[in-house]
């Protein structure tokens, strides 16, 4: 049986600003979040700070309607894996752990970034879960720079970094089924990038692929269910989840994470792009 042939787009540098103008936004209101996040805070309140920065930047929140999502972010607390509906009877507890997931438009172009953070004192092993799905991701990142500079990478190396990084780290679960995308003119576009499996497969890694990068991990068991809101993806063995996620778009001389304020060069040094700005 054939593979579906998959639709890339491949976006020029000047294409590549622009998309760094939305990551910009969703940066500033995941960081307005980041310092909101406290007990007593609800996520509906959350939402409507996220808002508040899209629309005043002049962006359009991206998920606000997208398939009939009621938000302008995801908000998924504790066991809650993705996409979260933030609601004003949903009130942070100390301990609760969080994942921000927020996308905008700016321009006709999508930024698209996640981070999980402690509410008030939070138990170290959750933040220690947290952290590592965030070094899993830039590691999946700078495995993509590595395999577009020499020109050998391929899809699937991302997958492999992110898993190994995680594996490394200890024994958490690895979300099946959910993962990151390519992302431009949509959300959403091909190819979809797994968070495990072998490298050196799928679509090579050239300059103008533009793709989110976001590792899912957890306590316990990998396994998913979908709540009956149709949205609120949790663990089946209620076991606590972490969700963070960037969008990287690779150039000539390296790649830019353009939802992220310093582009990415505190993370990836010299594989960030010389030409950002």
């Amino acid at each position: 049986m054939r593979r579906p042939q998959l639709d890339i787009q491949l976006k020029t540098p000047e294409q590549i600003q622009k998309m760094r103008g939305a990551g910009l936004v969703v940066a500033a209101a995941l960081a307005a979040m980041r310092d909101a996040v406290a007990p007593g805070v609800s996520t509906a309140d959350l939402d409507a700070i996220a808002e508040k920065v899209i629309r005043d930047a002049g962006a359009i929140p991206s998920f606000k309607g997208y398939h009939g999502f009621p938000a302008s972010i995801c908000a998924s607390v504790n066991e809650q894996v993705v996409h979260g509906i933030p609601r004003p009877e949903q009130v942070l507890a100390e301990g609760d752990l969080i994942s921000l997931d927020c996308g905008a438009i700016l321009e006709g172009w999508h930024g698209d970034a996640a981070i999980t953070v402690g509410v008030g004192e939070t138990d170290p092993a959750l933040l220690k879960m947290a952290e590592v799905a965030e070094d899993a991701m830039w590691a999946g990142i700078a495995a993509a720079a590595r395999g577009a500079a020499n020109g050998r990478g391929r899809l699937t190396d991302i997958s492999f970094n992110v898993e190994k990084a995680v594996r490394k780290a200890g024994r958490y679960g690895i979300v099946d089924g959910y993962g990151g995308h390519g992302i431009g003119t949509e959300m959403h576009q091909d190819p979809h990038v797994l968070n495990h499996g072998k490298p050196g497969k799928g679509v090579k890694l050239v300059p103008g692929l533009c793709l989110a990068i976001e590792p899912m991990i957890t306590l316990g068991s990998p396994r998913t269910v979908e709540l009956s809101d149709g949205w609120t993806v949790i663990t089946r063995d209620r076991s606590m989840a972490a969700h963070v996620e960037h969008t990287m778009c690779l150039l000539e001389d390296g790649v830019w994470v353009t939802t992220a304020a310093d582009g990415g060069r505190a993370r990836l040094g010299d594989l960030v792009t010389a030409k950002q700005n």
